[in-house]
């Protein structure tokens, strides 16, 4: 049975209120806690008093405001691609990119947890390999063609199973073919690669074209996405009609986020504080899959939904990616959270596997 539905009537925090009564909140995709950050929401208040709640007009108008390129300078610089364009939300960087690139392939390889964002009209990955097997097939399909443009989709990062990927074996088939890897990193922002700007200095090679793109709402709490490739890739994006026909994102979070980068360095910190103290506590327990770099831990005993929510624990539960899949239990550390509150879970994870023994 999937985890009761509850609706909110203020923003979520290490703590949340339901009917009357307060929970500890391991869920949602705020990894590094910003989204009630005191610093952070301070900077962004005075930047909307600056800038307005939205700006509402292409980024092609001939009335300009500068903070869409300092962000974007400051991101790609700090990612250690070429460019960047930021965009109003993860899923349109990631149509964007996939319109761009699409085109210009003949063969097009999709991992099986492909963010439907990176999705090509009409193509779908094979869901039935796992990430290593599929992995396997493009290097074995490799082999057998004759030099052909090949566009990669994948994620640096499969949220709901936390398995970390590895694209290190792309230069193989660089080596006899045309390739364009597109990553989403709308799960790696804030957590993995570079500091809290991803992954793409992890894996961008000479022998082919890297695009990272995804969105900067999950660990970055920002309303925006950004696409990150050389110079030639993103000027012809900023050329597409879906670019130039889009608003974009809030230039005061876009503001804030540069106001606040020492803040941003400590939560990350935490963060990894936080889930090595977790990873470290339950790494005797088989019933808990998870790693001590990233914030999000399955598990498989559905019985323990309900049993941790009696206790005051909200977890992540629901069926994924459709209604009638299998239940989907994740842990998800926040850099909100107290030491107390990691100790309080881990206490009642060991008292629920005690009492199944």
């Amino acid at each position: 049975m999937a985890g009761k539905i509850h609706f909110l009537e203020e923003g979520i925090s290490r703590i949340i209120q339901l009917d009357g009564k307060e929970f500890l909140y391991f869920s949602g995709t705020s990894y590094l806690g910003m989204t009630q950050n005191s610093e952070f929401l301070n900077s962004i208040s005075q930047n909307l008093q600056k800038w307005g709640s939205n700006h509402g007009q292409s980024r092609l108008n001939n009335i300009r405001i500068p903070i869409f390129d300092e962000f974007e300078t400051y991101f790609s610089i700090n990612s250690e691609a070429e460019d960047a364009a930021a965009l109003s939300s993860g899923f349109i960087a990631g149509i964007a990119s996939t319109q761009l690139l699409a085109k210009e392939a003949d063969q097009i390889w999709i991992a099986p947890d492909a963010h439907p964002a990176i999705l090509p009209e009409g193509l779908f990955p094979n869901t039935q390999l796992n990430f290593t097997q599929w992995k396997n097939e493009c290097l074995e399909t490799s082999k057998g063609l004759k030099s052909h443009r090949i566009l990669i989709l994948g994620n640096a990062v499969d949220a709901f199973t936390a398995q970390i990927h590895d694209y290190s074996w792309v230069k193989e088939i660089a080596n006899d073919h045309e390739v364009t890897l597109l990553v989403d990193d709308s799960h790696a922002f804030g957590v993995l690669g570079k500091g809290i700007f991803g992954t793409y200095s992890q894996w961008d090679a000479p022998t082919y074209n890297l695009v990272v793109c995804g969105s900067l709402g999950k660990g970055l709490a920002i309303p925006a996405g950004i696409v990150l490739g050389d110079r030639e890739t993103i000027q012809k994006l900023r050329g597409t009609a879906l670019y130039g026909g889009a608003s974009p994102g809030s230039p005061s979070h876009l503001a804030a986020f540069l106001e606040c980068q020492s803040e941003f360095e400590s939560q990350q910190n935490q963060l990894f504080n936080n889930c090595k103290e977790f990873h470290s506590a339950i790494s005797d327990s088989p019933e808990i899959e998870g790693s001590e770099n990233y914030p999000v831990f399955k598990f498989t005993k559905d019985t323990w939904v309900q049993k941790l929510e009696e206790k005051g624990i909200i977890i992540s539960s629901f069926r994924y990616p459709k209604p009638d899949s299998p239940l989907i239990n994740r842990i998800i550390i926040s850099a909100f959270h107290r030491p107390e509150d990691i100790s309080y879970l881990v206490q009642t994870l060991k008292e629920l596997k005690s009492n199944e023994a």
